[in-house]
């Protein structure tokens, strides 16, 4: 990356979180908001690459993998919070610009995954009910398909999609005369930004691309 601040774009800038990740760069002291693209600002990825150490993608999951693909071969890091594509296609991709992608960047809810993933060993078994906003494109959720995915055993999960939620999620436990639930709510987007800002600041120094999970970072 370049001396001075972390020049970072954001690809969904329009969106309700690329709103608020733009928000929170701006504020960050170490980072400058160097561009932003979406449809509908008129702006395209591939105008904004040589003004980006990193670009912050919430955009759609059609849109996901071939704009890591840009960054990666442009040289620019890419911190992805899209989900409904699958990273593993990045596998050997050539290019100067490492991977990030989280699920879920709300420390709360990766704290929520790891403690219903050490759960599980000891439950006999557990569901998932995942609730979003109604616009959510996905479902189920990157968060609920990565939560069932660190637990042990098969984990059924079901999707709510309605307006006046944001993004939430139950998982719940159960054995002989009794349950366990583990919840986390996020009730505001700003929720996500301090995991978000993390990921900028570390995407340039991971030992491998991609990595996917907040946990990554944090532990």
């Amino acid at each position: 990356m370049t001396e001075g601040p972390i020049r970072v774009g954001v690809a969904g800038a329009a969106g309700r979180m690329g709103q608020t990740v733009c928000e929170a760069v701006d504020g960050a002291p170490d980072m400058a908001l160097a561009a932003r693209a979406d449809p509908a600002l008129g702006v395209e990825l591939a105008e904004i690459l040589g003004d980006c150490d990193v670009v912050v993608d919430f955009t759609v999951p059609q849109m996901a993998l071939q704009n890591a693909r840009a960054c990666v071969r442009a040289g620019v890091h890419a911190v992805v919070g899209t989900t409904g594509w699958d990273p593993g296609e990045l596998a050997g991709e050539r290019g100067g610009g490492n991977v990030f992608v989280a699920p879920n960047f709300a420390i709360g809810a990766v704290l929520m995954m790891q403690f219903a993933a050490q759960a599980s060993r000891f439950m006999r078994k557990a569901e998932i009910i995942e609730l979003h906003h109604d616009g959510k494109l996905d479902a189920p959720s990157g968060t609920a398909a990565r939560t069932a995915a660190l637990m042990d055993g098969d984990v059924p999960v079901h999707s709510v999609r309605l307006p006046g939620l944001v993004a939430h999620q139950e998982v719940i436990l159960g054995d002989v005369g009794q349950t366990l639930t583990i919840r986390h709510d996020s009730t505001d987007r700003t929720s996500f930004m301090p995991g978000v800002l993390l990921a900028i600041r570390r995407v340039g120094s991971l030992p491998q691309s991609p990595v996917v999970g907040l946990e990554h970072l944090l532990f």
